[in-house]
């Protein structure tokens, strides 16, 4: 064996770089001229952006996960562990249990993870849809919800940044389809000044809300919620009442990377934006939700970015320079309502237009919810 990639996260983003790159090089693989590992602590794959259509009670977990083992091109070997230290200097990695995984290249794609004690009262007094969890339990409260005001606060970074708009252009929807929207407020708050970070979606976005009488607050940053009072206090001194409040707390990086001494304050690693290398490191590829770069957390930045990861890692295995570079490629289908979706498509230097919703681009992303398991096996 001459070298060993391993791929730290069994995402989307890890998934697809290992499988790329197995199908990439067979024959290397095969004579054992390069092993690819796969460390994951988790052994199912999870299709995380079908959490929003859980809590509409338009999916099932189910739908949305499969075993990692079956996810894997034939020449790559998943490790089940739970890394606890990336020892660069060693360049190996730690387990759990002690166990040791040298390698000559690493990819690191250990997303990020809502902080859900980062305000206090938040944990137990808010629904969710960005875990399996709290997705199954706020499907149960809106299915029971009949009349009062629905509150979505927003903190940042947070993964799939399109995510709190479509929960709420749905909920509209979700509502005036069971007759009970003029029984129900939605007041939908974020923490700048405009209702979403990028210009031209908070432009389309605002239109939409005054459109269908959605309430939103900007300037709202979340700093203590009270469960028993059922109010939501924010930094500039709001206060608000609600009776049901969704909440996207701020994300954070893995845990391995805070107690491996490198990343950013919130655990994110600083990453070149066009190679994918680690800053200061030769040797270690960073993609998806674990970068530090200023482009959407989501699964589509990690798949157009595990392309390039691919590309510099087999250049690099050969002895070459590597010279791909990812351009800030995303592609985002924007649901709009229960029946019609729109999509925005951006890198570094151009901006997102968003498209005119139709049903159309609907069912595009509902295809898409099923042709996934095929991107992320590298076959897409």
């Amino acid at each position: 064996m001459d070298k060993r990639v391993v791929v730290l996260g069994g995402g989307v983003g890890g998934t697809m770089v290992a499988n790329s790159l197995a199908r990439s090089i067979p024959d290397e693989v095969r004579r054992g001229n390069v092993k690819i590992t796969l460390l994951s602590n988790e052994e199912k794959h999870t299709y995380q952006p079908g959490f929003l259509f859980m809590a509409l009670n338009e999916g099932r977990l189910e739908q949305f996960q499969r075993k990692e083992k079956t996810m894997l091109h034939p020449g790559v070997d998943l490790v089940l562990d739970n890394i606890v230290k990336i020892d660069r200097d060693g360049k190996r990695l730690i387990g759990e249990k002690g166990t040791v995984y040298p390698y000559d290249f690493l990819v690191i794609s250990t997303g990020s993870f809502p902080d859900f004690d980062s305000v206090p009262g938040l944990a137990e007094g808010s629904y969710n849809f960005y875990t399996a969890e709290g997705a199954v339990k706020l499907r149960e409260a809106l299915a029971n919800f009949r009349r009062g005001r629905i509150l979505i606060t927003i903190d940042v970074p947070h993964k799939c940044p399109a995510a709190p708009l479509e929960m709420t252009l749905m909920l509209d929807d979700y509502f005036r389809t069971r007759e009970l929207r003029d029984q129900v407020d939605i007041l939908y708050t974020y923490p700048i000044g405009r209702v979403h970070a990028l210009q031209s979606i908070a432009d389309w976005a605002q239109e939409e809300f005054e459109s269908r009488d959605i309430k939103y607050e900007t300037f709202f940053n979340l700093t203590e919620v009270n469960p028993q009072l059922k109010v939501a206090t924010s930094l500039e001194g709001s206060e608000v009442q609600y009776d049901l409040l969704i909440s996207v707390p701020a994300h954070k990086g893995a845990q391995v990377i805070r107690d491996s001494g490198f990343g950013d304050e919130q655990g994110f690693i600083p990453t070149d934006r066009h190679s994918l290398k680690m800053l200061g490191e030769d040797s270690i590829f960073v993609l998806g939700d674990a970068t530090n770069l200023p482009i959407s957390k989501a699964g589509s930045t990690a798949h157009y970015q595990a392309d390039v990861v691919v590309q510099n890692l087999i250049s690099e295995l050969n002895g070459l320079p590597s010279t791909a570079m990812y351009d800030g490629k995303v592609f985002c289908f924007v649901e709009s309502s229960m029946n019609q979706a729109s999509y925005v498509e951006f890198n570094y230097t151009h901006p997102p237009q968003p498209a005119e919703p139709s049903k159309m681009l609907h069912w595009f992303k509902l295809a898409y919810n099923e042709v996934y398991w095929l991107s992320a096996r590298g076959l897409l």
